[in-house]
């Protein structure tokens, strides 16, 4: 296993902000850095033996200080959409900042995504990871209590990338984390996901309005262009979906214990395949709609469809949804949450 540390810019306020390379020795590589907490990068060989760059990102801090779609991000408190930026807790409603439309979205305008996070690495035989922390006030961006958030990377010789998240509070609040990678197994820049090979273990998805805020209904995915329970092309029916895919799939009617299979993405060009198990109750699965040509690493241009995003995460606007599972955590109690991608050659 490799670890290394580099110098990767300064924030507008004079911050240094730090890179991480974990590496195995089968090829799997991952940078991160301790802005946002984001995945800078990460490198798989192909059938071929060429090491791709998988992941949408930048190569220079100024990438991430500008607006992005949260490329790479650790999104919180809240990741999705909260309906109207508002919700009702122990009698009290809550104000969030809203940043899309009507609603408030992906922990609002200065979301964990925006943030400097600290960071300690460690590195064994088996594993390198890295350790982030930070510190959410009380109050911030609308939400109660303070929030203590720790999110930990590691790379094993399995060829897994694992995330793992721990928060507690100081109050009842809504914690709702989850990764924004972007993925093309064909290569950033290297054309769309379309072709992608997309399996979903999942029978149900969550309708939204307009506003892409869920119904409250769990709709059946059988026989319509939601349904990924078999291999499909991303691109097969996508052309059904109005926008295009941005919809929370249904893992299970809660948290569980342990990870359970949760989606298989398969790049038939390049052999590449990346595994997806969590142990949250909801997957989005997002196709880049709204991905416009922004220039990324290696000057590549990421246009629409470029990449996919598979977030594990609770269900969006569950706080104003008692049907939904809850996302609310209390003092004493310790928020938690695994998600692995295992990458492979088919």
């Amino acid at each position: 296993m490799k670890q290394d540390i580099e110098y990767f810019g300064r924030t507008h306020d004079g911050d240094e902000v730090q890179g991480y390379l974990l590496e195995n020795s089968s090829g799997l590589s991952v940078r991160l850095i301790n802005y946002g907490a984001i995945v800078q990068s990460v490198k798989f060989p192909g059938k071929n033996g060429d090491q791709e760059e998988v992941s949408l990102g930048f190569d220079r801090l100024e990438g991430y200080l500008l607006e992005h779609p949260y490329f790479g991000a650790t999104i919180g408190r809240y990741g999705n959409r909260i309906a109207g930026g508002e919700f009702s807790l122990g009698g009290e409603t809550y104000k969030l900042a809203v940043n899309n439309g009507p609603n408030h979205l992906h922990g609002g305008l200065r979301g964990f995504d925006k943030v400097l996070w600290e960071a300690e690495g460690s590195s064994t035989g088996e594993a390198a990871a890295v350790r982030f922390n930070y510190s959410s006030p009380d109050g911030d961006e609308g939400y109660p209590g303070r929030l203590d958030a720790w999110v930990t990377y590691s790379v094993d010789e399995g060829n897994r990338l694992i995330i793992e998240y721990e928060a507690r509070s100081s109050a009842p609040t809504p914690v709702n984390l989850t990764n924004h990678t972007y993925w093309n197994l064909s290569g950033a820049g290297k054309g769309d996901i379309l072709g992608h090979e997309l399996t979903l273990v999942s029978e149900n998805y969550l309708p939204v309005d307009e506003n892409l805020i869920p119904t409250g209904e769990l709709a059946e995915v059988e026989g319509g262009p939601m349904d990924f329970r078999s291999p499909i092309t991303v691109g097969e029916r996508i052309g059904e979906v109005e926008g295009g895919y941005d919809h929370c799939y249904v893992l299970g009617e809660e948290a569980s214990a342990e990870p359970r299979p949760a989606a298989i993405l398969l790049d038939p060009l390049s052999g590449r395949c990346m595994r997806v198990s969590t142990t949250e109750p909801g997957l989005q699965l997002y196709t880049g709609n709204f991905l416009d040509g922004i220039k990324g690493a290696g000057g590549e241009t990421f246009e629409r469809h470029g990449a996919l995003c598979l977030e594990a995460q609770h269900f969006p606007d569950s706080p104003n949804r008692p049907g939904f599972p809850s996302t609310i955590l209390s003092p004493g109690e310790t928020y938690r949450q695994v998600t692995l991608h295992e990458f492979s050659l088919s």
